[in-house]
C-alpha cells in the first residue's frame, strides 16, 4: 500500500529558497540578485538554498554572535549588521574564561559517568600540575568552581541548553519517528528511553534523545502514553507528522491488546495522521533475541562459570582476555544485571566457547561440577547456541551503522530471513556448513562414538530456528508493507512506473526523462539527492522521501545510551533525581554542541 497520508499529500514547502526566518536565525539576508543567501556579518555569499549549508557557514564563522540568544537582542543585532555597524568582538573576561572551563569539565564528567565529588578531585590535579610546570598561572584556578553543588547544576543547565536547541530544530521537522527503548535499568529502577529521529524540508536528519519516563512512576500503559504524548507536545510535535515507532519486542511495549504500540496507534487514528510504521527488531536484537534461542539454560551455565572465574581464576592467564573484555563492557564493578546482558552477545559466548578446555580444567581445580562436559545433548546445544547468537551478532552489527536510512536496514532483514531459511534446510540435512561451533563440537564426540545418529538431533535444533524466523516476520511485518516504498526511494531511476501506485506514476516518470537528475542521483549521496529535489515539481516522491529518511534506520543511538548506561552502572545507582538521570543521558548521546556563550551568560541567574 501506498504510503501517502490520509490527506492528499505531504505537507511540503513549495520552494526551496530563502527563507525570512534564516535572518534572525543565522544573520543573512536574500542576495538582491540571484539565489542563495548573503551573510550580513562577512558578505559571503552562500550559494547553496539548502539550509545544512548556511547553518554551517554561520556556526564554522560567527559562533561568537550565538551569545545574541534573546528574540529583542537578535531582531536588534540584525538591524545593526544591516546598518554596516559590526558590533566589537569583546573577548571574554577572566571570570567568564572560568566559567567556561567549568562547563566543560562537568560535561566531560557527565560523559565519563563521574560522581559530582569528582569536580574536587580534578580541581587538585590541576592545581599539582600547575604547581609543579606552570607555577605563575596557579591563581587562575582560583575562579573555578568545581563543588558537587555547581558542578550538578551545571550539568542541569547544559541539559537545558541542549534541550531547548533540540525543541527549536523539532519545529522545522516535516516528518519524525520514535524509539521507544525499556531496558534502561537503574539500581532497582526500570526507565523508558523515548529517541525521536525527524528530518526537515533539506532532509538533514536528526536522532536525540526526547525524554526519559520512570516506568516505576508510569506502571499503567494509560499513564506512560500520557507521559509520551506530554512530552511531544512540550516539544511542539504533532501526531500529525509521526511516521514510524520502532521498540523493543516486550510484552508492554507490542501486547496485542494491552500493549503501548496499540495504544499510540489508536491515539495517532485520525483524517489527518499518517499511518504509523512500526517494527520492533531494532532495539537489542541480540540480547532479546538470545531468550528464544537459549535451550537446555545454556547460557545459565555459562553464566556460572563466569562468577566462579571472577571470583577464584581472576589472576588465570588463559582468561585475561576474556575478562578485560568483560571490564571494558562495564567495567571492574558489575551487577547480575548487566553480566546477563553481556553474556547474551554472540561474541562473548564465541569466546567462552573457544576456551570451554580451559574452564573444564578450572572448574575441576577448584571442586566445581563439570558434569555438562560430559553430556553429549548440552554439548550441541552449547554449540548450536554459539553459532546462531554469531549470526545475529552480525545482523546487529550491520543494523548499528546509522545514516543508511531504512531501505538499507530493510535489505539487511531480508537477507537475514533468507539466510534462516538455509540453515533451516542445512540442519535438516545436517550439514553443518555454518553451524562451526556445532560441527567442532560433533567432531569431537565422533571420536567417542561410532553411531553418528545418536550425536546430533536436527529436529531439535529446526525447531528453534522456525521459531526465529516466526519472530522476524512479526517484528518487522510493517515494513515489509511498504516494501514499495522503501525500493522506489533507494533506486528511483530503476523503479518501473507501471509498478508504482497511479498518484506517483507522472512524477516518476518525469524524474526518470530528467538527465540532470539522474546525474545528481549518481554523483551525490541519497540524502544529498533528495534534498536537493524540487518539492513544487516532485511533491508525492520528496513526501515519501521525507517518510522514509524519518524511519529509525538503526539502532545507533540506543545502544550508545546502554553502552553509557552498563558502563557506569555504579556511578548511575547512586541516589539521583530522575531529572539528572535525564541530563546525563541526554549529555551522553547528543550531537548537539551546546550554546557556551549562553549558558555563560546565564550563570548568574537565579535557578527557576
Amino acid at each position: 500500500m501506498w504510503m501517502t497520508p490520509k490527506r492528499s499529500k505531504m505537507d511540503v514547502e513549495e520552494s526551496r529558497g530563502f527563507r525570512p526566518e534564516w535572518t534572525q536565525r543565522y544573520l543573512v539576508v536574500e542576495p538582491p540578485e540571484g539565489e542563495g543567501a548573503l551573510c550580513l556579518v562577512c558578505a559571503h555569499l552562500v550559494v547553496s538554498t539548502c539550509e545544512r549549508d548556511v547553518r554551517r557557514h554561520y556556526e564554522a564563522e560567527h559562533r561568537y554572535y550565538q551569545r545574541y540568544v534573546e528574540e529583542g537582542e537578535r531582531a536588534a543585532l540584525v538591524e545593526r549588521l544591516r546598518q554596516g555597524d559590526l558590533p566589537e568582538i569583546v573577548p571574554p573576561t577572566a571570570e567568564e574564561r572560568a566559567a567556561r572551563a567549568g562547563l566543560g569539565i562537568a560535561r566531560l564528567l557527565a560523559l565519563k559517568g563521574r560522581g559530582w565529588s569528582e569536580g574536587d578531585f580534578v580541581y587538585q590535579c590541576m592545581e599539582v600540575m600547575l604547581t609543579d610546570v606552570l607555577p605563575d598561572h596557579v591563581g587562575v584556578l582560583g575562579g573555578i568552581d568545581l563543588s558537587p553543588e555547581t558542578t550538578r547544576q551545571r550539568v542541569l543547565n547544559i541539559n537545558e541548553n541542549l534541550r531547548s536547541q533540540l525543541f527549536n530544530r523539532a519545529k522545522d521537522f516535516k516528518a519524525y519517528s520514535l524509539a521507544l527503548d525499556d531496558q534502561a535499568f537503574v539500581a532497582y529502577e526500570n526507565y523508558l528511553l523515548v529517541f525521536v529521529r525527524g528530518v526537515d524540508q533539506d532532509l538533514e536528519v536528526q536522532e536525540e534523545l526526547l525524554t526519559i519516563i520512570n516506568l516505576t512512576n508510569h506502571f499503567s500503559v494509560g499513564a506512560l502514553m500520557a507521559a509520551i504524548l506530554e512530552a511531544l507536545q512540550t516539544a511542539g510535535l504533532s501526531l500529525q507528522r509521526m511516521v514510524g515507532l520502532t521498540t523493543t519486542h516486550t510484552l508492554r511495549m507490542i501486547g496485542e491488546n494491552s500493549g503501548l504500540v496499540s495504544y499510540m496507534r489508536e491515539k495517532a487514528v485520525s483524517p489527518n495522521c499518517w499511518n504509523v510504521i512500526h517494527y520492533s527488531g531494532f532495539l537489542h536484537l541480540e540480547l532479546l533475541s538470545s531468550y528464544d534461542v537459549d535451550i537446555n539454560q545454556v547460557i545459565s551455565t555459562v553464566s556460572e562459570w563466569i562468577l566462579l572465574i571472577k571470583t577464584r581464576g581472576i589472576r588465570r592467564p588463559e582468561f585475561q582476555a576474556l575478562l578485560t573484555s568483560s571490564e571494558a563492557e562495564h567495567g571492574e564493578r558489575v551487577n547480575g544485571r548487566c553480566l546477563n546482558n553481556w553474556l547474551r552477545r554472540g561474541k562473548t559466548l564465541k569466546q567462552i566457547f573457544l576456551l570451554r578446555k580451559e574452564i573444564e580444567a578450572f572448574l575441576a581445580s577448584v571442586g566445581a561440577t563439570t558434569v555438562h562436559f560430559t553430556d553429549q545433548q548440552w554439548l550441541c546445544d552449547f554449540g548450536f547456541v554459539v553459532d546462531i547468537m554469531n549470526h545475529l551478532r552480525e545482523l546487529s552489527e550491520l543494523l548499528r551503522f546509522n545514516r543508511v536510512f531504512a531501505a538499507t536496514a530493510f535489505d539487511h532483514i531480508c537477507t537475514f530471513e533468507a539466510k534462516l531459511n538455509l540453515l533451516q534446510r542445512h540442519i535438516e540435512e545436517k550439514n553443518l556448513t555454518h553451524f562451526a561451533a556445532l560441527r567442532e563440537i560433533v567432531d569431537e564426540l565422533k571420536q567417542h562414538i561410532k553411531e553418528e545418529e545418536k550425536i546430533l538431533d536436527p529436529g531439535r535444533y529446526k525447531v528453534v530456528i522456525c521459531r526465529l524466523q516466526k519472530d522476524f516476520d512479526r517484528h518487522f511485518k510493517d515494513l515489509k508493507f511498504i516494501k514499495k516504498d522503501l525500493e522506489l526511494f533507494a533506486n528511483p531511476f530503476n523503479f518501473k512506473p507501471e509498478y508504482a501506485p497511479i498518484s506517483v506514476r507522472v512524477e516518476l516518470t518525469k524524474l526518470q526523462a530528467n538527465t540532470d537528475l539522474w546525474d545528481e542521483y549518481r554523483n551525490k549521496d541519497l540524502g544529498q539527492f533528495y534534498a536537493g529535489l524540487s518539492a513544487e515539481s516532485y511533491p508525492i516522491i520528496k513526501g515519501v522521501a521525507c517518510k522514509v529518511a524519518s524511519l529509525f534506520d538503526s539502532s545507533e543511538i540506543c545502544e550508545k545510551a546502554f553502552s553509557y548506561l552498563v558502563r557506569n552502572q555504579h556511578t548511575l545507582s547512586q541516589p539521583l533525581t530522575d531529572e539528572h538521570l535525564h541530563a546525563l543521558f541526554r549529555i551522553a548521546t547528543t550531537e548537539i554542541e551546546p550554546h557556551w556563550d549562553a549558558l555563560v551568560r546565564a550563570r548568574n541567574q537565579p535557578n527557576p
